[in-house]
């Protein structure tokens, strides 16, 4: 594909012609937002990139994740920045506890804080929803793909976290399912997004989880579409595409699917990636919350 490359305060390497997603910049924080979510007027959002921050060496500069060995108060402070982006309070964030599950939780008024200011009370989160106004919902990404859901009639979202096996499990449609059971969501009445994660080009998987995807994307064309053999049982993977695929054979019309033009590999001075750093990072995130 044609990469497009812009300049902000670095250098965005962009997988297609037409931007997907706008760059934006509020002080030092540089952030990411989808034209799509902000259009339906009900949720704040953002993805978070490399820049703005105040960690330092591997996790510079707005890490988010307290588990990778950054200190504590810089990590705190990342928060503090993102969350006066957002306009809320950092004990509104509520945490994912990510361990490539396609486990959902609901996300109630007295999780506000968890994972942040408050411990958290669970395990294996890989996805969030809840219909609760000033909640803000945050799952965490060093190249797996990020999942946004709005329903517009229900007032409802939903965010989760697909490595390849959440998207081999697909955790996409989990996730609607679970919307569909607490809040009455429709796919139809659905906006998403797939967010900045591997590309393609960068994604090289081995010939065992290739056979995962070929076992479960079986409709004619569809293992040809998300994988490139390039012999020698390596692939290149298109989590991007996987994805999408989940989402519209779930019911979401695919004009309400906005798809990242960024990939986090291509990027490693921008957004984390843990391929290209060799697992020496931080954590980008994803925020999404209703708005009161």
């Amino acid at each position: 594909m044609d990469q497009k490359r812009i300049r902000l305060s670095g250098k965005i390497i962009r997988k297609q012609n037409k931007f997907q997603m706008k760059t934006n910049r509020c002080g030092a924080v540089e952030y990411l937002t989808f034209p799509l979510l902000e259009q339906t007027g009900l949720v704040r959002h953002l993805f978070s990139t490399r820049l703005g921050g105040v960690s330092q060496g591997i996790f510079s500069s707005m890490n988010l994740s307290y588990a990778r060995g950054d200190e504590k108060e810089a990590v705190d402070e990342n928060y503090r920045r993102i969350a006066d982006i957002l306009g809320c309070k950092v004990s509104d964030i509520v945490c994912s506890d990510q361990t490539h599950t396609t486990n959902i939780r609901v996300v109630e008024e007295r999780d506000k804080g968890k994972g942040i200011v408050t411990p958290k009370d669970y395990t294996d989160i890989d996805g969030l929803v809840t219909n609760v106004p000033g909640i803000v919902l945050a799952t965490f990404y060093a190249d797996c793909v990020p999942l946004f859901f709005i329903d517009a009639r229900q007032k409802a979202i939903g965010l989760s976290h697909s490595g390849w096996r959440g998207t081999v499990g697909r955790i996409g449609l989990h996730t609607l399912e679970a919307m569909h059971k607490e809040y009455g969501t429709r796919p139809e009445d659905v906006t998403a997004a797939i967010g900045p994660s591997i590309c393609q080009d960068c994604y090289e998987v081995s010939e065992d989880v290739a056979q995962a995807f070929q076992s479960e994307f079986r409709k004619p064309g569809q293992s040809e579409e998300i994988l490139i053999d390039k012999g020698n049982g390596k692939y290149q993977l298109d989590l991007w595409r996987a994805n999408q695929i989940i989402l519209e054979e779930a019911g979401v019309h695919p004009g309400k699917i906005q798809v990242t033009d960024i990939c986090t590999c291509c990027n490693p001075d921008y957004l984390f990636s843990h391929r290209a750093s060799h697992g020496k990072r931080g954590n980008l995130g994803a925020f999404l919350g209703l708005l009161n």
